[in-house]
């Protein structure tokens, strides 16, 4: 069975026409090796699929949550909208076997990125949208990520790395965090970034990562881990 129709049976909807799931599962990397083949890859459907989620998930939290301010439903969001929470849902229907990948990328091991993984969830999303409409696409995500949308965990444990090392900055030295980048090397789809930290006298902290925003994350636990080491972090950031 073909990715594309191995996705749509993977998904339940009726698909007739399995074009835009083709190119959903379209990495970058992979008509960047075939200029003449004209292939277009998941990006356009990407940025569509990320209004798509945005707003379903938005729409669902703030039924469920009544009590939860702007802050609090943002912070619910994001827990689900981040980078590592669309990867999540992406493994969950199975898509780093399914990804059309360039060789270079591939070996790699981009398929397994979480950067890539939540685009072309992203993407899967837009090509729903576009056709099956966006009730049935708002159906499908609700029942999907249901364990997710259910989630009852306190806002506070939910801010990004980030935001509450921001927090402590602020409480400990009244700065905020100053974040520099030592390095970003590697091809574009493999870049590797090295990330360093200070908070006013205090630091540094170093973080690596697949993307600037990934690096910054890690350098954030590691400073939070010997500012606060009591408090339980999480390294799944934002990516809004």
């Amino acid at each position: 069975m073909k990715p594309a129709a191995e996705l749509a049976r993977r998904i339940g909807l009726p698909i007739p026409d399995l074009t835009l799931l083709e190119q959903a599962l379209v990495h970058g990397s992979f008509p960047n090796e075939r200029p003449a083949a004209a292939i277009a890859s998941n990006e356009r459907l990407e940025f569509l699929g990320d209004v798509v989620v945005g707003l379903v998930v938005s729409e669902v939290l703030y039924a469920r949550h009544p009590d939860d301010d702007e802050g609090g439903l943002t912070a619910r969001r994001a827990a689900i909208v981040s980078t590592h929470g669309l990867a999540r849902l992406a493994r969950r229907l199975g898509l780093e076997e399914l990804l059309r990948v360039g060789q270079g990328a591939d070996r790699s091991g981009a398929r397994r990125r979480p950067s890539v993984l939540a685009a072309a969830f992203e993407a899967i999303v837009g090509a729903l949208y576009l056709t099956a409409g966006l009730e049935a696409t708002r159906d499908w995500l609700v029942q999907f990520a249901a364990a997710e949308l259910a989630s009852e965990t306190p806002v506070a444990a939910l801010k990004s790395p980030k935001n509450r090392l921001q927090e402590a900055a602020y409480a400990l030295s009244g700065h905020p965090p100053s974040y520099r980048v030592v390095s970003a090397e590697g091809p574009q789809h493999a870049k590797h970034f090295v990330v360093e930290l200070t908070v006013g006298e205090m630091g540094p902290w170093r973080g690596e990562g697949e993307s600037r925003r990934a690096a910054e994350t890690e350098a954030a636990l590691r400073a939070l881990g010997e500012l606060l080491p009591d408090t339980a972090v999480s390294g799944e950031g934002t990516r809004r």
